[in-house]
């Protein structure tokens, strides 16, 4: 059954599957196409490849980078760094020698819209990749897919063979003596080796384990020490429109220091789960009942994660917060990569934390001691108090030892940890204290609402 909802400037789009598909020109990223989506054909009827023949036949490097700045473009990746000032660092690094990478290892609770736009747009993200690889003249070209997305990767496979075909990736690439590939990489498949460094380390055949920031930022030493170009995949799927359609045009949706759409994971407690494109500057409001259909049952909401598990969360009363990088960032939490995680009046918000304090005890490479010995200790303290073991000095240790370990790794794993348990605490602290009073759960649905999607 198809149902439709109504979003700002008052555009319909049509929701199937949980997957919001535009129906009208408001959206900047997704598109609708005929055919399967590595089917090449259907993509070009919608104007596919042409900024790609543009940066090949007539655009100079400069004049890409100049027209990305234009439009304000920020990496969706999680922190929201202008991506024509990143591309223009690597293209006028002094060692010749460049790298692209397309990260594709999405592996966050509440996160998946690369996986849908690996499943759906497979050729826009090529295009991206494409343009970005020859802006900065890179000596190879990967995309860094999640190991567990085996279905993500045959689109990708059959749209890169297509592609080909074409002549759009290969040798002379359409007559223009340009030489290009696109390499699919494998990914490691854990949490961490999402993280820039991790993930070029990985590549290198090391083991997923981040690098220290500084020095080792990846335009200026990544795959095999070089400078290398990292963006994300809906970053990349930007760039073609942008190219295509012009600066401006995708400037008139979102707000003045964050324009465009943006990709948001829907998940949680909503009637209505999946992948939205929405204005950057959508209030959270918005994106819950224009998108999710609310929340099931009539109940309330209790707390939402606007950026995933690793930003704080915002209560009921916050709901009419903007979301863009810099709004959730003057509230105190973080707009990640959108992956918002709604949580209802039925949850125990003890259980949920556990939950997700376990996911970064086991996802920790325990290659920084504060972070392995810190996440192993707040999932076990977190533990106690859940099975009901708990005491008031529990609570004491864990922000104490959230205060001490907090900031102190190589990447931000640690951190979300403790802003997890210390935005937990600030926030329902009395239910902690309920658990310890009564030793026991008081929730009589301390399940509910504990199930968050994944694909």
């Amino acid at each position: 059954m198809k149902r439709w909802s109504r979003i700002v400037r008052l555009e319909l789009w049509e929701l199937t599957d949980g997957i919001v598909m535009p129906t009208a020109a408001e959206p900047r990223l997704v598109q609708q196409m005929e055919g399967a989506p590595w089917e090449i054909e259907g993509y070009l009827k919608v104007g596919g490849y042409e900024a790609w023949k543009r940066c090949v036949k007539e655009l100079k490097a400069t004049q890409v980078i100049d027209e990305l700045k234009k439009s304000g473009l920020r990496g969706r990746g999680g922190a929201g760094f202008p991506t024509g000032i990143k591309w223009d660092k690597v293209l006028n690094h002094r060692v010749p020698e460049r790298y692209f990478v397309c990260n594709a290892g999405e592996h966050e609770p509440g996160t998946f819209k690369d996986r849908h736009l690996l499943k759906t747009l497979p050729h826009q993200l090529i295009e991206g990749c494409l343009i970005a690889s020859h802006t900065v003249n890179a000596k190879a070209s990967f995309i860094y897919i999640n190991h567990e997305y085996h279905e993500e990767q045959q689109n990708l496979k059959r749209a890169i063979a297509q592609a080909r075909e074409r002549g759009f990736i290969g040798k002379n690439v359409l007559g223009s003596g340009i030489d290009i590939e696109l390499e699919i990489f494998d990914g490691h498949g854990s949490y961490v080796a999402g993280e820039e460094t991790a993930m070029l380390e990985s590549m290198q055949g090391r083991p997923a384990m981040p690098r220290q920031k500084p020095p080792f930022y990846p335009t200026d030493f990544g795959l095999y020490g070089k400078p290398t170009l990292v963006n994300n995949v809906e970053t990349l799927c930007n760039i073609p429109r942008i190219l295509h359609k012009g600066s401006s045009w995708f400037t008139q949706v979102g707000t003045e220091k964050c324009p465009g759409t943006m990709m948001f994971s829907l998940s949680g407690a909503v009637n209505c789960p999946g992948v939205y494109e929405m204005p950057m500057g959508v209030t959270i409001r918005k994106v819950i009942e224009q998108c999710g259909g609310g929340v099931p049952n009539g109940r309330k909401i209790k707390a939402v994660f606007p950026g995933g598990p690793a930003f704080p969360m915002v209560t009921a009363d916050q709901l009419d917060l903007t979301m863009d990088f810099d709004s959730l960032k003057k509230a105190g939490t973080g707009l990640g990569s959108a992956g918002m995680i709604v949580v209802d009046e039925s949850t125990c918000m003890v259980a949920k934390t556990l939950h997700f304090s376990n996911f970064f005890k086991n996802e920790s490479c325990g290659q920084c001691p504060p972070c392995r010995m810190g996440t192993m200790n707040l999932a076990a303290l977190m533990t106690k108090i859940e099975e009901g073991n708990g005491t008031q000095k529990d609570l004491d240790s864990m922000l104490q030892l959230c205060g001490f370990v907090k900031g102190t790794g190589y990447c931000t794993l640690v951190t979300g940890a403790s802003v997890l348990v210390q935005s937990s605490l600030k926030l329902f602290r009395h239910e902690y204290e309920e658990h310890i009073r009564l030793q026991r759960c008081p929730s009589q649905e301390a399940q509910a609402g504990m199930m968050v999607a994944h694909s």
